[in-house]
């Protein structure tokens, strides 16, 4: 429990909140990932071959595989710099819900049959 807490110049204890910041940016940015492989492996044949790691599900055991890897990698890097810095969870947090809500719109079908 200590790890969350820090002194400030007067002496009075804050808690952090980089690893929570991290998590939640960690879980847009591998969302928003996971939509542009899928786009990316419906639309391009030489990358679509390459994101086939299991034959009967085709090219999306590669993606979400892919995606699944990038989001760890990404939260592990944000939790190793931010674990006891206080960060600003609003702009972390708006960053995650847009990354979110594009990722959503292009998993649509309508949507990411425009690219």
């Amino acid at each position: 429990m200590s790890d969350l807490k820090t002194s400030t110049s007067n002496g009075a204890v804050s808690l952090t909140n980089g690893s929570g910041a991290a998590a939640v940016l960690a879980a847009g940015i591998g969302s928003f990932v996971l939509a542009i492989l899928a786009i990316a492996a419906d639309k391009i044949t030489s990358i679509k071959g390459v994101m086939v790691f299991y034959k009967p599900t085709g090219p999306l055991s590669g993606v979400t595989t892919t995606a699944i890897l990038f989001w760890l990698f990404t939260w592990g890097i944000l939790e190793w710099r931010w674990r006891n810095k206080t960060v600003a969870a609003r702009y972390t947090n708006t960053i995650a819900l847009i990354l979110l809500g594009l990722s959503l719109l292009l998993t649509f079908p309508p949507i990411g049959n425009l690219f």
